[in-house]
């Protein structure tokens, strides 16, 4: 089991309130991943969840047991954070034992929590090794795997990848991925990444100044963003705005096109402008247009092998039933 419910939840630090009141339901079994900006309050959250922050009002609820006052150690949660902590003068085998042996697991027991943990995270091979001796992957999977023997009714990720570049975060990604299919456990994710957000979670919380901007799956954030914010968050590249005569033409204040709904060409379209930076990325080129008259910048994905260069003139054409429409509050229409 693994539901957890925030009713009416807050979080001040003297007088600055991080949390207005905030509701959320996290199902059991469920992959949700909190994004958001720096300094939104999405790792804030996480630690109110954890008991590593007390609330200022409000009511956390895990399995629809009032867990608000409870310590992190009484709650059945599992934290992993974004650095390692492991103890580099004890084996993996023996940085997995400890919160076993901190509670006093026998020891058989603890043997079996063990070889099942290393079996699904590949780290069979490594049990006697210390943590000096493993790469930043391994390191991260030895602390998951300390937080899967404590058999949570949770776990909580706040930013596990950041310390890791940029292959083994994408091999990261798809492991802890391939964890949550094996153990249908809760997991809760932490991440300023939105790419990380929109590939591993079943519902995604967007979060800006501590509000919940929107709550669905990656593609129903995608696909129908609340607002324009959501919109330009979720997406990568962003999605492009325009505002003035064209957007008006659409009954709206700002109209937002993704770079990969518009179709570029040499020789015809809607729109035109001047070729700048072309991002080459093998398979898709990211071609950054200037002089549109529609916005300083605007982003189109491309085929790779589309050739056009620094300084050439580029027609535009949008999907006009990919266009997303909002009002000048920013919302969507």
């Amino acid at each position: 089991m693994g539901r957890i419910t925030l009713d009416k939840v807050t979080k001040s630090f003297g007088d600055v309130n991080v949390i207005p009141p905030l509701d959320l339901t996290i199902n059991d079994g469920e992959f949700v991943v909190f994004v958001g900006p720096s300094g939104c309050g999405k790792s804030t959250l996480l630690r109110l969840i954890a008991g590593l922050e007390d609330v200022s009002s409000g009511q956390i609820r895990i399995d629809g047991e009032d867990a608000t006052n409870l310590p992190p150690a009484k709650r059945k949660l599992a934290m992993v954070f974004q650095s390692y902590a492991l103890y580099p003068h004890m084996s993996v085998r023996k940085n997995i034992a400890f919160p076993m042996k901190m509670a006093g697991v026998p020891e058989d027991e603890q043997k079996r929590r063990i070889e099942g943990a290393a079996k699904a995270l590949n780290l069979t091979d490594y049990l006697d090794r210390r943590p000096g001796q493993l790469s930043g992957g391994q390191r991260q999977r030895v602390a998951i795997g300390r937080a899967i023997v404590r058999e949570p009714s949770a776990f909580l990720f706040d930013e596990p990848l950041s310390n890791l570049d940029a292959a083994l975060r994408v091999n990261m990604r798809l492991e802890i991925s391939e964890l949550h299919n094996q153990l249908k456990t809760t997991m809760i994710y932490v991440t300023h990444d939105q790419v990380e957000a929109m590939t591993m979670a079943d519902k995604i919380v967007v979060l800006r100044a501590g509000h919940i901007e929107q709550v669905g799956s990656p593609l129903e954030l995608y696909r129908e963003p609340r607002n324009k914010f959501v919109a330009g968050f979720i997406g990568s590249p962003k999605m492009n705005f325009i505002e003035g005569p064209v957007a008006a033409q659409q009954g709206a204040h700002t109209i937002g096109i993704r770079p990969e709904h518009i179709t570029a060409s040499a020789s015809d379209g809607m729109w035109s402008g001047i070729v700048g930076v072309a991002e080459h990325l093998g398979s898709d080129t990211f071609l950054h247009i200037h002089e549109t008259g529609l916005a300083e910048t605007m982003t189109v994905r491309v085929n790779g092998e589309f050739n056009l260069r620094h300084g050439d003139k580029v027609f535009l054409t949008p999907e006009m039933d990919k266009l997303h429409k909002f009002d000048a509050k920013g919302l969507r229409i």
